[in-house]
C-alpha cells in the first residue's frame, strides 16, 4: 500500500484526541471499528471507518477492527468476510501501520466477560432475575423492582453457573446489573447483562449457551484491548453512564476507555437501517447485497464508486453532535468531482440507431484524433476510426423536434464529435413506423472536395463506426427509492424506483475493448461507468456509476 496525502478534517472528536495527545495522557491512541457481523456493511459505516481509521493515521495510532459477534443466532462467516473485504477496500492507500492486523472478535473475549459477571455477583452489583424479556422490559418503564433482586450472592454465583452449563431454557433467567430501577437514565435501571440463548456461533460452536448482551460486551472489550476513545454513534450517548458504570462497579485499574458519540450518517432516497437492507435481500427486490442499487459499501463498489470518493464524501460531511438529512446529490457530486478530473473518455452508444454517409467513400477508413481526457494534460489522444457507417443515439434524433432542438433532424445539421459536419436527408422506416436508418451527407468543402471541419453549427453529437464497433451489455443504474425519505411514511418499500435499473445493449468504440476494472471511464455526453464483476472477455458489462449531471434537481 502507499501512504494517501489527503488532507484530514477537522470536527470536535479530532479536537479531543489532539488535546489528549497534546496533554500526554495516553502512550499510544487506539481506536476501534465493531461492526456486528449480522449484515454487510453500508455507507453509514463507511463515515465510522474513516472516522476511526483517519484518527488513528493522524495520532499515529492504532485502530482494530472488532467483530461484536454475540448474537449467534443473526451472525454468519460471511458477513465477516465482507466487513474485513469492506475496510480493507475503503483504507487502502492509508498504510499498514494504523490498522490492528486480523480483527479481534468480542467472542475471544467470552470467559473473561463470564468471570467479570462473576466478578459483579460476588460484589453484590448484580443478579439472576427469573423474569420474563416483557415483564423485565415492563418493569424497567415503570421503575418498578424486581421479586429477585435481593437474591444473596451465593444463590446468584449458583444460578448463573447454572445457566452458563445449559440448566434452562432460553429466556428463563437473565443476569442483570444491580444499579438503581428508578434512574432517570433507563438505561440504567437494572439493564440485562446476559440472556440464555440456545444457539450455536459461527466462532465458538456450541461451547456457550449464555451471550453477554451489547453494552457489558463492548464496554468490557474496550477495555481488554486497550481502547482510549471509544466512537460510537449518537444513539448510544444515553448508554454511556451504563458503559462507565461497568468499569467503575468493576474496579478495574486505570487508564479506562472513554465513549464519545457523533451523529450518524442519514442519506436521501435510501435507508440506512441494516434490517431494512436485509428485507431487500431476503425478499430479492435487488439482487444481492452488493447490488449497485444498494447504498451498501460492497454495492457503491460493485457500481464503481472509488475509495478515494467516498473518503472525500465522509470528509465532505463533516462529524457533528447534530442529526441531519444528508442529500443524495452530494455523494453524486462528490463522484463526479473525481470523474472529471480522473476518467479516461471513450465513445459509446446507448441506444444505437444506423447512419448512412451516403457521400462518403465506402471503402474509406479514416483514422482521427480523440481527447482522453481534457482536464489531464498528459492523458494525450488516440485513434478513432471514421467510415460511411455509424450508430449514433436514437435520442440524438427527432422527426418534430420542440423549439431550441440542436441536435439532429430531417434537413437539420450536426457535427459529429472529433469528426465533421453531416447533414440528415432521408428517414428509413420498418414497417410498424419505427425508424431504423437516417441517410445523411457529409458537407464537403468545395474547394477541396473533402469534409469540412472548421463551420461552426450548434449541435454536436457522438457516434461510433459501425463497423468497428464492439458490443457491449450497459445497466443504467438509478436511485433506488423515488421520494427523500422512504422510511418518513407507510411501508418504505412501496416506493422502490421501478426505472432504478435498465438494461441496454451498446454499441463501444474498439479501445475499450482494453478496458480496465480498477479504471473509470466517461461515456462522453451520457455518464461515468465502469466494468462489472461479470464482464468477460467474450462480453463486457459496464455499470452507470453516476450520470454527467444532476437528473434529480428538476423532479424535487
Amino acid at each position: 500500500m502507499t501512504v494517501s496525502t489527503e488532507k484530514p478534517p477537522s470536527d470536535f472528536i479530532r479536537d479531543i484526541v489532539a488535546e489528549d495527545v497534546r496533554a500526554g495522557k495516553y502512550k499510544q491512541i487506539r481506536i476501534r471499528f465493531p461492526p456486528e457481523p449480522n449484515g454487510y456493511l453500508h455507507i453509514g459505516h463507511a463515515k465510522s471507518i474513516c472516522l476511526n481509521f483517519g484518527i488513528a493515521r493522524e495520532f499515529g495510532g492504532i485502530c482494530n477492527v472488532r467483530m461484536d459477534d454475540t448474537n449467534p443466532t443473526k451472525e454468519e462467516a460471511e458477513y465477516v468476510e465482507s466487513i474485513m473485504t469492506d475496510v480493507c477496500w475503503l483504507i487502502d492507500g492509508w498504510g499498514d501501520n494504523h490498522v490492528g492486523g486480523a480483527p479481534f472478535y468480542a467472542s475471544d473475549y467470552f470467559e473473561r466477560f463470564y468471570e467479570y459477571a462473576v466478578q459483579l455477583i460476588r460484589k453484590g452489583k448484580a443478579y439472576v432475575c427469573d423474569m420474563t424479556p416483557e415483564e423485565t422490559d415492563a418493569y424497567r418503564r415503570l421503575g418498578k423492582a424486581s421479586g429477585f433482586r435481593d437474591r444473596s450472592a451465593e444463590e446468584n454465583l449458583d444460578l448463573f453457573a447454572r445457566m452458563k452449563a445449559g440448566g434452562f431454557a432460553d429466556g428463563a433467567r437473565t443476569l442483570r446489573a444491580k444499579i438503581d430501577v428508578n434512574a432517570a437514565n433507563v438505561w440504567l435501571r437494572d439493564p440485562v447483562l446476559y440472556r440464555i440463548r440456545h444457539a450455536s456461533h459461527h466462532r465458538t460452536g456450541d461451547k456457550w449457551c449464555i451471550y453477554p448482551m451489547y453494552d457489558w460486551a463492548h464496554t468490557l472489550s474496550d477495555y481488554i484491548e486497550g481502547i482510549t476513545h471509544s466512537i460510537c454513534t449518537l444513539e448510544f450517548e444515553v448508554h454511556r453512564p451504563l458503559y462507565d458504570w461497568i468499569l467503575d462497579a468493576l474496579e478495574l485499574p486505570e487508564p479506562h476507555p472513554h465513549q464519545y458519540e457523533f451523529a450518524r450518517l442519514n442519506l436521501t432516497y435510501s435507508v440506512i437501517s441494516k434490517r431494512k437492507l436485509i428485507q431487500l435481500v431476503n425478499e430479492k427486490l435487488v439482487n444481492g447485497w452488493d447490488d449497485p442499487r444498494m447504498v451498501t459499501i460492497s454495492g457503491l463498489r460493485r457500481r464503481g464508486v472509488t475509495p478515494s470518493a467516498l473518503r472525500a464524501f465522509a470528509y465532505n460531511i463533516g462529524i457533528t453532535k447534530y442529526p441531519s438529512m444528508t442529500d443524495m446529490a452530494l455523494l453524486e457530486h462528490t463522484m463526479r468531482d473525481e470523474f472529471n478530473r480522473t476518467a479516461t473518455r471513450r465513445l459509446v452508444v446507448l441506444r444505437p440507431i444506423k447512419l448512412v454517409l451516403t457521400n462518403y467513400p465506402g471503402e474509406k477508413i479514416e483514422e482521427l484524433d480523440a481527447i482522453n481526457n481534457p482536464e489531464d494534460p498528459n492523458a494525450g489522444t488516440r485513434k478513432i476510426s471514421f467510415g460511411r457507417e455509424l450508430y449514433i443515439e436514437r435520442d440524438d434524433f427527432m422527426e418534430t423536434p420542440p423549439p431550441k432542438y440542436f441536435r439532429l433532424r430531417p434537413g437539420g445539421e450536426v457535427r459529429l464529435k472529433y469528426a465533421y459536419i453531416i447533414k440528415c436527408d432521408e428517414v428509413v422506416k420498418d414497417e410498424a413506423g419505427n425508424v431504423v436508418e437516417l441517410s445523411c451527407r457529409v458537407d464537403l468543402d468545395s474547394k477541396s472536395g473533402g469534409p469540412t471541419a472548421g463551420r461552426k453549427v450548434k449541435g454536436t453529437i457522438h457516434w461510433v463506426s459501425a463497423t468497428h464497433a464492439i458490443d457491449a451489455e450497459v445497466r443504467l443504474y438509478d436511485r433506488l427509492f423515488t421520494v427523500p425519505e422512504p422510511d418518513a411514511s407507510g411501508d418504505f418499500k412501496s416506493f422502490i424506483n421501478p426505472n432504478s435499473l435498465e438494461v441496454v445493449k451498446a454499441k463501444c468504440e474498439p479501445a475499450l475493448a482494453e478496458a480496465r476494472p480498477e479504471e473509470r471511464y466517461q461515456f462522453e455526453r451520457l455518464g461515468y461507468f465502469a466494468l462489472d464483476r461479470d464482464s468477460t472477455p467474450e462480453k463486457q458489462v459496464w455499470n452507470r456509476t453516476v450520470t454527467l449531471r444532476d437528473t434529480w434537481a428538476k423532479v424535487k
